[in-house]
């Protein structure tokens, strides 16, 4: 019951803190959890075992992704409430793209429901609402493909699209987490289909980087990370569900190594980049939604890595663990200060509105 109590009181002030500060949710706003969800079910979870995800920090920090989960969703209800939903969420077909953190997002918090309370009928009608999300999400997906295909939009690709691979097999790890039998059919045909995504994907992103004329430093997205972490979560839906044998698995993790290794070493010549144009502050220490994709794909390719056996399979998982521990601090420590220089941005506006209105009367 006290676990009930404080999810209730974590989602009633973190509405508050949305309609107070008059914070507009970006689309992709579920990424921050997916990342908190993965890193205490994936990471926290298989690095120091059952006892601690089960116990009482393991529960807090469940019902604390739950409670921003919530918040979250009663923000994306009042756009619509608002009629604000097409402009915030649908309009920029690379912006409608984020929605599959919602998918993804709502599967990582009904296996962590399911796993943590063992509330097996609640998750699993939560886990038919989300294929719902999904159907209409891919649907929507869809003709944003066709709309990068036949405009200038196509130029501004990044990983972004490549969440209609992670939403997919997110449904993959949901549903053989909360029904007991799931046709082995059913889970290789979202694989064979979040994996088709991840090809078109990366041919749009690709095509955008093939021509001349970009800046590291300014056109490679923080989302691009998201080429191994989708990867990472196919591998995962892949050995979770059984489609695929253990040595099979392992060769495919050996595929995403390649390519984690590849996209990172660009992100550390971005960040180099970055630095010397903009500054530490600037440069890497400013709040951007995007940065919770960098903490998510990381955790996820840890998560996979536990599960699979290689040479070197120590080395990242005790390395990894810290990575990404510091990598979620420091984003809570932005996310903390981004949100106390919007209150001090309404304060002052509200100062002036007062002192205007002190002058007229």
């Amino acid at each position: 019951m006290f676990y009930f109590i404080l999810l209730g009181l974590l989602f009633i002030g973190a509405v508050l803190v949305i309609i107070r500060k008059k914070i507009n949710i970006h689309t992709a706003a579920m990424a921050a959890v997916m990342a908190l969800g993965i890193v205490t079910q994936g990471v926290l979870l298989n690095f120091f075992g059952l006892s601690f995800f089960l116990g009482s920090f393991g529960k807090i920090l469940t019902i604390a992704d739950l409670a921003l989960w919530m918040a979250i969703l009663v923000s994306i209800g009042m756009t619509i409430y608002r009629g604000e939903f097409k402009k915030l969420h649908y309009t920029n077909p690379i912006n409608r793209f984020g929605i599959g953190t919602w998918v993804a997002g709502t599967s990582i918090c009904g296996i962590m429901f399911c796993k943590q309370f063992g509330a097996g009928a609640e998750a699993q009608t939560l886990a038919i609402l989300n294929a719902g999300l999904w159907i209409i999400y891919i649907w929507i997906s869809l003709i944003g493909f066709k709309e990068l295909k036949d405009t200038s939009f196509g130029q501004q690709s990044h990983g972004v699209l490549l969440l209609t691979t992670v939403s997919t097999q997110s449904l993959v790890l949901l549903f053989n987490t909360v029904f007991e039998d799931v046709p082995g059919i059913l889970s290789a045909a979202l694989i064979f289909i979040g994996l088709l995504f991840y090809s078109i994907s990366a041919w749009f992103i690709l095509k955008r980087y093939a021509v001349r004329g970009w800046n590291i430093a300014k056109d490679w997205n923080n989302t691009n990370c998201i080429f191994h972490g989708a990867l990472s979560i196919s591998g995962l839906a892949m050995y979770k569900s059984g489609v695929v044998a253990h040595q099979a698995a392992s060769w495919f993790w050996l595929a995403v190594f390649l390519v984690f290794i590849v996209v990172e070493t660009i992100e550390i010549v971005r960040l180099v980049r970055r630095i010397r144009i903009y500054g530490l502050k600037k440069g890497i220490f400013t709040y951007d939604v995007t940065q919770w994709s960098r903490i998510f794909t990381f955790a996820m390719f840890f998560t996979f890595t536990f599960f699979i056996e290689s040479p070197v399979q120590a080395v990242i998982l005790n390395a990894g663990i810290w990575i990404i521990l510091m990598l979620l601090i420091v984003e809570l420590y932005l996310s903390a200060v981004s949100l106390r220089r919007k209150h001090v941005q309404v304060s002052l506006a509200f100062g002036k509105e007062s002192s205007g209105y002190a002058k007229r009367t």
